[in-house]
């Protein structure tokens, strides 16, 4: 009979929470494999930090073992788990055998003990108010008894697993082409709520290829929003500055009655705007404006839009802002311009832990969200992102790396998809500037060369 736990996914993470971050390997379950404490011993003996979970009809109590089962005393963690609450007290120094009854020797810990084969577990009122149970619950009954070895979510061997993906996608990311050599840089614009993590975004890309951790894009928690200005952010690798052929465009924040006015955002979809044109959230820029990009090219253009939100507050959005966001949305379908959605912060929500990240798109809070920004703004499940930014870091982080560049593995492919779906007249046309500008480009470097 296969092992499964008891314990509910929102159990489970709040105990590994309160924990430490641990991922739970269940190596003992009393209802498989007999309620027999030499059972448990053999299973769970000398497997480094372990927890003991008893299940009750009302709530869950348990013991944490920093050390696993050894033959020395050692101190020892109770907890009780109600709902979402964990409380817990510490005792000892003990032999953690000695958290099961001993018939034979009468041993035991006086306060806290199962008796395994009766099915049974008796706590001390003392115990039970520290607890936060109530002192007619003892002795309780138990369901079921299992028992967990608590392992680090990144051990050493998943470490090397993510760190081979990282150099994969970074890899693949170096050598990304725009399609058909028709731009020499594909241009990603970052659309979004005031706050929502545009500029962080930014400069987590920045950081991930730099290697370390970097601030160019200006971040901040003015209600108003910080960026007020169009800029455009190419990004380079490593120390050398090796430049990348993308650039991320950040642009003022989105709100019901202020912001980005709607109209600024077909002047840059058509590369009209300028690198730090300054906006006027109550007047779109003009023709007449001085550094106006009166005949743009395709590589002036946006190639594919990113709209982001911040996880924790997608759902609470106005009803103002949420129609203006599907409107730009209708004008970019109507335009053709294909665009993805990007939530940030995923390690900020409720019961996240860093383990997660490796696998986020399985965790039930995410899937929520997703289901949210599916039915709320009519974005596809396969063109929403998630990522989680560098925001207060000093150092870079593999599992976030991993995240950030997966997300912009993806924009570039929807760039791509872009370009490869213009006519094919703009495709010859664009494609023949690009080979003028490559050919003068080496006329120039030639000609410096033998200055």
């Amino acid at each position: 009979m296969a092992m499964r736990t008891r314990l509910t996914w929102l159990q489970e993470k709040c105990l590994q929470n309160y924990f430490g971050e641990k991922r739970f390997c269940l190596l003992y379950k009393a209802s498989v494999q007999k309620f027999c404490k030499q059972d448990l011993f053999w299973k769970c003996w000398d497997n480094g930090p372990t927890m003991v979970v008893l299940y009750s009809e009302n709530c869950v109590v348990g013991a944490y073992l920093q050390e696993g089962f050894q033959k020395r005393e050692m101190s020892i963690t109770l907890f009780a788990l109600q709902e979402t609450e964990v409380s817990a007290c510490l005792i000892g120094p003990y032999l953690p055998a000695l958290l099961f009854y001993d018939r034979q020797a009468f041993d035991c810990i006086p306060c806290f003990y199962i008796v395994l084969d009766e099915k049974n577990v008796t706590i001390s009122s003392e115990i039970c108010e520290k607890l936060g149970l109530p002192p007619e619950c003892s002795p309780m009954d138990i369901l079921d008894c299992e028992t967990f070895r608590c392992e680090e979510f990144l051990d050493e061997k998943k470490r090397r697993d993510i760190a081979v993906i990282q150099n994969n996608l970074l890899q693949t990311l170096r050598t990304y082409k725009p399609y058909g050599d028709l731009v020499p840089q594909a241009r990603i614009l970052l659309l979004g709520p005031t706050g929502a993590g545009k500029s962080s975004f930014v400069n987590s890309v920045k950081s991930v290829f730099r290697g370390s951790i970097t601030h160019q894009a200006l971040v901040g928690c003015d209600v108003n929003g910080v960026s007020d200005k169009f800029r455009t952010y190419p990004v380079t690798y490593g120390s050398d500055g090796f430049p990348l052929p993308f650039v991320l465009c950040d642009s003022m924040g989105l709100s019901q009655k202020a912001g980005l006015h709607v109209d600024d955002i077909d002047f840059i979809l058509k590369g009209h705007i300028p690198d730090r044109y300054q906006f006027n959230s109550m007047k779109p820029i003009t023709s007449n404006h001085p550094n106006y990009i009166h005949d743009s090219l395709l590589k002036d253009k946006i190639h594919c839009v990113v709209f982001v939100f911040d996880i924790n507050s997608v759902e609470q959005l106005s009803y103002g802002l949420v129609t203006k966001i599907k409107r730009i949305r209708r004008t970019l379908i109507r335009c053709g311009v294909l665009h993805v959605a990007l939530l940030t912060h995923a390690d900020s929500l409720d019961l996240i832990t860093k383990g997660d990240l490796i696998d986020i798109y399985s965790c039930k809070p995410l899937k929520l969200k997703l289901e949210a920004v599916h039915r709320d703004f009519g974005f596809a499940f396969s063109d929403i992102l998630v990522v989680s930014n560098y925001v207060s870091e000093w150092h870079l982080d593999p599992v976030k790396d991993r995240l950030i560049l997966l997300a912009l593995r993806q924009i570039l492919n929807t760039a791509n998809d872009f370009l490869e779906d213009l006519p094919l007249d703009n495709q010859v046309t664009e494609r023949t500037y690009s080979q003028v500008l490559r050919k003068n480009k080496k006329q120039e470097n030639s000609s410096y060369s033998n200055n």
